[in-house]
């Protein structure tokens, strides 16, 4: 399923990524000022915010190419097939 193969894996990377900053957080949290701590906080706050957009946006996308690909499986074998000869070409040429 498309949902499962990059959506899924990229938010499960930008999870872990937002736990690493948050643990950071904490263990850098007794040699930041108030004001450096505030601020860190703050940006973890919003890139929390942000991965829950991306999250769903990523999603949303992988919902609509499974669903476009299931309908019309045909049209999207030549849109892919002319994708890669033109990487092809285009690729022999600098080789």
């Amino acid at each position: 399923m498309t949902d499962a193969f990059n959506a899924g894996r990229l938010v499960e990377e930008l999870r872990a990524l937002l736990s690493e900053a948050e643990a950071l957080l904490r263990a850098s949290s007794g040699t930041a000022s108030a004001a450096e701590q505030a601020r860190a906080e703050a940006t973890v706050a919003e890139l929390r915010e942000r991965l829950s957009g991306l999250e769903t946006q990523v999603k949303a996308r992988a919902r609509a190419v499974d669903d476009y690909v299931r309908d019309n499986p045909w049209q999207a074998v030549a849109i892919v097939g002319g994708i890669a000869l033109l990487l092809g070409l285009i690729m022999g040429r600098k080789g």
